[in-house]
């Protein structure tokens, strides 16, 4: 199987080391404030592997960056750093569960890896967990069935799957980004002020406390390249728009 062979592929630059995984399966929660449903308070919204042109895939930068995304949409991306205050992870075989709580709001999100079996889908999974560690502790999944957000439908899905209140689909296919989901052209017109859009929740995360984020812009701009830098960082933004 030819995407295995992607799973243990380390793509290497002048400054960053990412480590790249094949998903079967992304998938989204949407609490109760999120799903207008009669009945029922939730639902996921899954993401798969079926389209082979636009892979789905994990990536974990060196840079303790965690992206998720499906050919050259990003679905999911966020700092690890400090990531103990606002991330829990729990492993269970081939699937990650993630609680991320930003600002006093909480969502999960669930990765399932791909393999030529189940079982080497698990070992990538493993793997990964690895390399959370380093930033997170990741702890091992104990076998419940008490809550309905613990557990994705196992049968591959479209984009999304709320089949039990399809007369509500609506409201949530509109505002793409509340479903933080943004394609990297969305994240270029954004930074170069063309998009007045609002970003998801899970973009108003920062790692680094404002002293610190003081010291470190003062320290830019005493550095004498690093006006041509910004203006190279534009260029190629404004690149990535025409693409």
């Amino acid at each position: 199987m030819e995407s295995e062979t992607l799973d243990n592929e380390i793509s290497t630059t002048a400054t960053t080391i990412t480590r790249v995984w094949t998903l079967k399966r992304y998938g989204r929660f949407l609490p109760n404030g999120n799903v207008k449903a009669s009945g029922h308070g939730c639902a996921w919204k899954i993401f798969d592997s079926s389209d082979i042109a636009e892979k789905l895939e994990l990536n974990i930068l060196d840079s303790a960056h965690l992206l998720v995304s499906k050919g050259q949409e990003l679905l999911e991306g966020f700092s690890l750093l400090n990531s103990q205050s606002f991330l829990k992870v729990q492993h269970k075989s081939d699937s990650l569960l993630f609680n991320i709580t930003v600002k006093g709001e909480s969502r999960l999100i669930r990765l399932q890896f791909d393999g030529s079996s189940r079982a080497e889908a698990a070992e990538f999974c493993s793997e990964a967990v690895k390399r959370l560690n380093v930033h997170v502790r990741v702890q091992e999944h104990m076998t419940t069935r008490s809550s309905g957000a613990q557990s994705i439908p196992e049968q591959p899905g479209a984009s999304t799957q709320e089949p039990q209140t399809p007369q509500d689909d609506e409201p949530q296919a509109a505002p793409v980004l509340s479903m933080e989901s943004l394609s990297i052209k969305q994240l270029s017109q954004y930074f170069l002020g063309q998009s007045k859009m609002s970003l998801p929740v899970a973009y108003h995360q920062s790692t680094l406390p404002p002293g610190d984020l003081e010291q470190l812009l003062r320290l830019c701009l005493l550095d004498s390249s690093f006006p041509a830098f910004v203006e190279e960082v534009e260029k190629k933004l404004r690149e990535i728009i025409q693409e």
